[in-house]
C-alpha cells in the first residue's frame, strides 16, 4: 500500500428506528500503511435533542454503547475473528476482541489509547479518532463495519450502520462488515 486509502461513507438508521433529531451520520476512514486507522464521524441534526456525555479523561471504559458513541469493527482475513473499538464524545474508549460472531469476547490486548478529538455545535457533532492496529500493517486485507449509537434527550437510542442485517440492530453481524479495506 503506497498511499493511504480514504473512504467517505454514509451510515443509515436502523429501519425500525426512524431518525428524530439526527438528519445524517457520515464517516470518513483513512487507512495508512503503518496500520493506523483515522476515522471522523459527523452527526448532523438538532444537537439540543441529542444526549452527549460530558468531556472527561481519555480512559478505557466498558458500556459506552449504552449512550451516544461511535463504533469501528475490524476483521482481518482470513477467519471470523474481529476487533471492536468504541469511541465516546466524552473521550472514553473501549476495545474488545472476538474469536467469531459474538464469541469469546475479551479486552483487546495491545490496543493503545486512541487519540480522540470532539467538536460540537448547534447542528453538527464531529468525533475524530485515530488508532494504530498492528494487524493492519502493510497490505493486510480487512473488512470493516462502522456504526453509531445516538441517544436522544428522551433517552431513546437510534442505531446507525453501513448496513443492517434483518431483525433488531446488531453491529456484530457479518453482514455489517460491508467495507473492504
Amino acid at each position: 500500500m503506497s498511499s493511504p486509502q480514504v473512504h467517505t461513507l454514509t451510515l443509515a438508521p436502523h429501519p425500525s428506528e426512524p431518525p428524530d433529531a439526527v438528519r445524517a451520520v457520515e464517516a470518513r476512514l483513512l487507512r495508512s500503511a503503518d496500520g493506523t486507522l483515522a476515522i471522523t464521524y459527523s452527526v448532523e441534526g438538532d444537537l439540543s435533542r441529542v444526549r452527549l456525555p460530558s468531556p472527561g479523561p481519555a480512559r478505557r471504559t466498558d458500556g459506552l454503547w449504552r449512550h451516544t458513541c461511535f463504533e469501528l469493527f475490524v476483521a482481518t482475513d482470513p477467519g471470523p475473528a474481529y476487533l471492536e473499538l468504541n469511541f465516546s464524545p466524552s473521550g472514553e474508549w473501549a476495545g474488545y476482541s472476538f474469536s467469531a460472531y459474538r464469541a469469546h469476547m475479551a479486552v483487546a490486548d495491545g490496543t493503545r489509547t486512541p487519540a480522540i478529538a470532539v467538536a460540537a455545535g448547534e447542528d453538527r457533532l464531529t468525533v475524530d479518532a485515530a488508532v494504530r492496529l498492528e494487524r493492519l500493517r502493510g497490505d493486510a486485507p480487512a473488512r470493516v463495519a462502522l456504526a453509531a449509537v445516538i441517544e436522544a434527550s428522551s433517552g431513546s437510542l437510534s442505531h446507525w450502520a453501513l448496513e443492517h442485517p434483518p431483525g433488531k440492530p446488531d453491529f456484530h453481524h457479518p453482514r455489517g462488515f460491508a467495507l473492504q479495506i
